[in-house]
């Protein structure tokens, strides 16, 4: 894969003023990149003239053309296959499917086509495509629009896999995946679209990188996306009981960045690692295994997973006790200080 921090130099350097949700963030960072490239086009089920079921590309088609924001057909394969051959021919193709569950169709595509033309080419063919997913739960919809399979994605060889959890990430990640020239898989958190309203910040860290969102001592606490909000919810309410959870946002979920999360358990000793996707074979599992590898003698206790259940998702009324809640976090830090 090409090196991040290189291959990003049409990303803005000038964030947005006032305070803003995530969604916004996010039209923002896309119009920024199609104005910085003529050649980023966006794809998707309409996209344009609606704005995505979601908003995000609200405007855009009015501003840009619909040469640039293109409605496309109800058919995941071809969106994915379309920007393939638009890859090929010098554009940077930004494909939304419109929820999560929908992007099997075009799995096929993302996994043989997508991920491994860089390699089948000896490294003289890169395949710019972004493909936003909005994902998780916690909007009262059912199976298919409230799944989370990012760990299909970060098990194949040759994606970027990454995921934003505030505006500020949302508007600066954005462009650094268009501006990449690998393949990225951009999962946003719907349930943060509107969540709340917050500052865009400088742009700091790489995309490849995790962030230490809330320094801490006792416990690392590792999360990405949705789950983010419910760490550091869950690090205020232990500060009381004299507890200092270190929240780590791990943005990137391949590659993953070990260092960052190996300098922190060997600080804290101990690591919960929490995210909305089922707990078995997880990206949970992933980090679980290499931190144990890596730092074992550093650990006062074993890792923790807390997740979503292993079963399919749950009809909206029991939702919120199929997702990884703040209990649920809470309980499993007290396991593991008990160590």
């Amino acid at each position: 894969m090409s090196d991040i921090s290189s291959a990003n130099p049409a990303v803005s350097s000038a964030p947005l003023g006032g305070p803003v949700t995530m969604a916004r963030a996010l039209n923002e960072g896309l119009r920024q990149a199609m104005e910085d490239d003529p050649k980023v086009v966006i794809m998707g089920e309409d996209v344009g003239r609606l704005g995505g079921v979601f908003r995000i590309t609200d405007g855009l088609q009015k501003d840009f053309g619909e040469d640039r924001v293109i409605d496309t057909p109800l058919a995941e394969s071809a969106i994915i296959g379309t920007a393939v051959g638009l890859a090929l021919r010098g554009y940077r193709p930004v494909c939304e499917i419109q929820f999560d569950g929908f992007v099997f169709p075009g799995f096929d595509q993302i996994v043989s086509q997508v991920a491994k033309i860089h390699n089948r080419a000896a490294g003289l063919v890169r395949m710019p495509i972004t493909i936003r997913i909005p994902f998780g739960g916690g909007i009262g919809a059912i199976e298919h629009h409230s799944e989370s399979p990012e760990t299909y994605f970060a098990h194949t060889p040759g994606l970027r896999v990454v995921s934003c959890s505030s505006p500020s990430d949302a508007y600066w990640m954005i462009q650094e995946a268009i501006a990449s020239d690998d393949p990225v898989v951009f999962f946003e958190p719907k349930r943060q679209y509107h969540a709340a309203k917050l500052p865009i910040e400088p742009a700091g860290t790489p995309l490849d990188q995790a962030r230490v969102v809330r320094p801490g001592r006792d416990v690392t606490v590792v999360a990405y996306g949705p789950t983010v909000a419910t760490a550091l919810t869950a690090a205020e309410t232990l500060k009381v009981d004299g507890v200092e959870a270190e929240v780590i946002d791990l943005r990137s979920m391949s590659p993953l960045d070990m260092p960052t999360l190996l300098d922190s358990v060997r600080r804290t000793g101990r690591m919960v690692i929490v995210h909305e996707a089922p707990q078995s074979f997880g990206i949970g599992s992933e980090i679980a295994a290499r931190v144990t590898e890596q730092a074992f003698y550093s650990l006062e206790a074993p890792v923790l997973r807390v997740t979503g259940f292993d079963t399919p998702y749950p009809p909206s009324r029991l939702e919120h006790d199929w997702l990884p809640n703040l209990d649920r976090l809470l309980d499993a830090v007290d396991r593991i200080m008990e160590f």
